[in-house]
């Protein structure tokens, strides 16, 4: 519906002729059609309260842009041109984070809204690296300067739920219409500023079905190697957001497609090589995809483990050729992936421990014999491992009767599964012999002593 209404507004998207940008185009909603109803009551109550005090309140960035499309926000930014302390006294359950960029964390219930002062221009007293990555910035602005700091013109749209009004200063709604991916400024300076707007590009292209904009997407082949100098934290938050988009598998093609996949994740270099990598990890990601899709919680822990599989698994088959026991092997071969991974990637501990735990469970499903399968189902980390068998069988990677096996196994009750279990055939267990109990003496009886 809001497509139709769209279309018939902007047959042909019109590109604005106004120079200022300070004076926006003021879109009503007879032209935008979003209803104050579709924001999230949280966002709503931010601006309203923010509003009343004096102050200028938006939703802002991707959460317009979504609803625009038609698409449910996962979660709702607001703008405002109250300072971060200005903005944590006028609400009771508030908080200020972030060292770079100051914003306020504004919770009301489950949900947290996300508050940031405008942003000024970047000018001769902005902080860069060498690279000309901003690190440091806590400059208050415009809304006019802060929508030119926006990254894309499709994030740069300020909605107002009290007037119900789109401010647009970049032409955001006439792109979205015409399906446009398009960098604000010059792109080149715009990646120096912050090299993830590139993995950015790549999903927002992916998720929304939008076409990069070739002025915006021609640099990216050549500055990929900006990439490196990102912090790990971030580009791991960045990475996460992409894999867990719903669209996975369409983004990681995309980052091969601009040659982004080579140095930002050591595995994507070797698995995207190689038939039997690249089909595990694709039906992986589309497995995550469908979850997502289905409004079903996905594991990061298993997303990643399943991207570094094969990079572990290499390693493990090099150690045990050159003799080391299989179990010590399999540890530090995990070590030395994760910690290569962890030069690019921030990897948290508990994610970290979640891999391991999937990783030290496949050797385990092997055996199928003794006490072994009954203690395997028992373990907390079953099902991740279970499931990530699963994919390794479908690649093709274990014979698909193990992966059987184990299902039919799960599925039936203790006395079915006492009988699937595989004789011990192993002769060099024995039964341990019972310790005979005739050469121990007995000590006498001294309880009925008179004292």
């Amino acid at each position: 519906m809001i497509r139709k209404l769209l279309r018939r507004v902007f047959k042909k998207p019109a590109r604005s002729s106004r120079k200022d940008q300070n004076s926006p185009a003021e879109l009503a909603v007879a032209v935008h059609g979003i209803r104050r109803e579709q924001v999230s009551s949280a966002a709503r109550r931010t601006c309203d309260t923010l509003q009343q005090a004096g102050f200028k309140a938006y939703v802002v960035g991707g959460a317009v842009r979504d609803l625009l499309i038609g698409v449910d926000p996962k979660d709702y930014d607001v703008a405002t041109d109250a300072t971060p302390d200005e903005v944590r006294v006028l609400f009771r359950r508030a908080r200020i984070i972030g060292r770079r960029f100051q914003i306020v964390h504004v919770m009301f219930g489950s949900e947290t809204i996300e508050v940031s002062t405008f942003r000024a221009a970047h000018d001769k007293n902005t902080i860069t690296d060498q690279h000309g990555r901003v690190l440091h910035d806590n400059v208050w602005g415009s809304i006019a300067e802060d929508a030119a700091r926006r990254d894309f013109t499709a994030n740069a749209l300020y909605y107002d739920p009290v007037k119900e009004i789109i401010l647009d200063y970049h032409d955001g709604v006439a792109d979205i219409q015409d399906k446009t991916l398009r960098m604000i400024g010059e792109p080149r300076t715009r990646y120096r500023e912050d090299p993830v707007r590139m993995l950015r590009a790549v999903r927002l292209a992916a998720k929304l079905g939008l076409q990069i904009d070739a002025a915006t997407e021609q640099p990216i082949r050549e500055m990929a190697e900006l990439l490196e100098n990102v912090p790990p934290a971030r580009l791991f938050d960045e990475m996460l957001k992409l894999l867990t988009s719903g669209h996975a598998v369409a983004c990681i093609k995309r980052l091969r497609a601009a040659d982004l996949h080579h140095g930002l994740l050591p595995l994507l270099d070797v698995i995207l090589e190689q038939p039997m990598g690249e089909k595990f990890v694709m039906l992986a990601l589309a497995n995550t995809d469908a979850r997502v899709r289905a409004g079903k919680t996905t594991s990061p822990g298993f997303l990643f483990a399943t991207l570094l599989w094969h990079e572990a698994l290499a390693n493990w088959e090099i150690r045990k050729k050159r003799g080391e026991l299989p179990t010590p092997a399999l540890f530090e071969a995990m070590d030395e992936i994760l910690d290569q991974q962890a030069e690019k990637l921030a990897i948290t501990r508990r994610i970290a421990g979640d891999i391991k735990d999937i990783w030290l469970l496949q050797p385990r499903f092997e055996k199928r014999s003794g006490k072994h399968p009954m203690r395997l189902i028992e373990q907390p980390r079953f099902r991740a491992g279970y499931d990530f068998l699963l994919l390794r069988a479908q690649s093709g990677e274990v014979e698909m009767e193990l992966a059987d096996w184990w299902t039919t196994f799960h599925d039936a009750d203790y006395s079915e599964r006492e009988t699937m279990l595989v004789p011990d055939t192993d002769p060099k267990k024995r039964r341990r012999r019972k310790r005979s109990n005739s050469k121990k003496s007995e000590a006498p009886d001294t309880s009925g002593d008179a004292a």
